[in-house]
């Protein structure tokens, strides 16, 4: 009989089973869907509520920052005790919440059920990166993070419409249901079909050490930190364009609401097929290789986008152009970096899972702050946010070990 631990041992596979890779896509979707099918509601959130457009925002600000910090205590917590159990705590956790937002009396008490249910649904993100590390070897793994990458992908394109139609039928409240189906669904299929995975070996290292020594020892390692910063920044430029562009693209060069979808999903479509892409180039290339590779051309892209934003050089298609390349190539970046980062420490996949998606985040609001804060009404703070991010993740690569 196999012992769990071997059962767990990455190996390599022709390809992983389509019944996990639905249970984990829908893990990797909780963020997304949460995040992007009540955007259409934000106006409709704040008159209901009697609050303010400002007061709205900081529903979706607040479940950034409970995605950042609660991924900081789910990682170590399932290296320790196993994978099952924390994500499990962190559905019901995320169930609770969204029945808050649905009855949220005010703008105050909205703003904290987001927060919790941030803390709730980040369980599922950190978890499959590390199932994924439990069950796949290193390019194996990039491959299967390729695939999730194209949930990424398509939940920002139907989320938002389906959120919508729900408000435009039922009222806002009701996305609020709709995404309690989801995660009931999801913990359902957790429940029954996704077994334990987390090795012995990983948990005897977690029972050694704290959760502080695990994020210590994490953070000295330059090699692991090298793609997690790579992977956090190239994300950063991604969160930048996502908070910069509706401003942009609707007020600056005058496209009209109704027709802004078709950019957003056009970028959409663009890491969508970079990620598939990427399933095919892993298998003759390393997922670092390809890793570098991307993180120049993102940034070479990025600073033509720069200097079109300066110049005024070709209008708006001067800014699409460049800006598509720079943000499809978060399909070629975000699978490999968190691959290359996980093959250097699996023993300690939780919490390198949990680092990198609280990086990822910490680093995307930063992006997007900064945006505001030099926001001019031209496309220069965009354009300057994602090249110097894109220039970081090619400079933290120089530290990362070679092929």
């Amino acid at each position: 009989m196999t012992s769990p631990a071997a059962a767990s041992a990455p190996r390599a596979a022709a390809g992983a089973p389509l019944s996990l890779l639905l249970i984990l896509g829908a893990l990797t979707a909780f963020a997304p869907m949460s995040i992007d099918m009540y955007l259409p509601s934000l106006p409709a959130i704040a008159r209901d509520l009697h609050g303010t457009a400002t007061g709205a925002q900081q529903t979706v600000a607040a479940f950034f920052v409970g995605l950042a910090l609660g991924q900081l205590i789910y990682g170590p917590l399932s290296d320790r005790i196993g994978r099952r159990g924390p994500l499990l705590a962190g559905i019901a956790l995320y169930l609770a919440a969204t029945v808050g937002c649905a009855f949220a009396p005010s703008m105050p008490a909205l703003v904290a059920f987001r927060f919790v249910q941030a803390l709730g649904g980040c369980a599922g993100v950190v978890v499959a990166r590390a199932v994924v590390r439990d069950r796949f070897d290193h390019r194996e793994s990039a491959r299967v993070f390729s695939v999730l990458m194209l949930i990424m992908g398509v939940a920002p394109i139907l989320a938002p419409l389906a959120g919508g139609w729900i408000m435009a039928a039922t009222g806002w409240r009701t996305i609020f249901w709709a995404l309690f189906a989801f995660g009931a669904a999801t913990g359902l299929a957790v429940l029954l079909g996704l077994p334990e995975s987390r090795s012995e070996a990983t948990a005897a290292r977690a029972r050694a050490e704290t959760p502080l020594a695990a994020y210590l020892a994490l953070l000295k390692n330059p090699g692991v930190m090298a793609f997690v910063l790579a992977g956090g920044l190239t994300s950063a430029a991604m969160f930048t364009y996502i908070a910069a562009s509706p401003e942009l693209v609707i007020e600056t060069y005058g496209v009209p609401a109704t027709s802004f979808g078709w950019v957003f999903g056009a970028n959409a479509v663009g890491i969508i097929g970079a990620s598939q892409l990427n399933r095919l180039v892993l298998r003759r290339h390393a997922p670092d290789r390809v890793l570098r590779a991307a993180a120049l051309c993102a940034c070479a892209a990025a600073l033509v986008l720069l200097v079109a934003a300066l110049t005024e050089v070709g209008g708006l298609w001067g800014v699409l152009v460049p800006l598509f390349f720079a943000i499809a190539a978060q399909g070629f970046s975000a699978p490999n970096a968190v691959a290359s980062a996980l093959a250097l420490d699996p023993a300690r996949a939780g919490s390198l899972s949990a680092l990198f998606g609280a990086l990822q985040f910490g680093l995307g609001a930063t992006g997007a702050a900064l945006v505001g804060v030099f926001h001019d009404g031209s496309a220069v703070p965009m354009a300057a946010v994602i090249a110097v991010c894109t220039l970081g993740a090619v400079t933290a690569l120089r530290l990362a070990p070679k092929p």
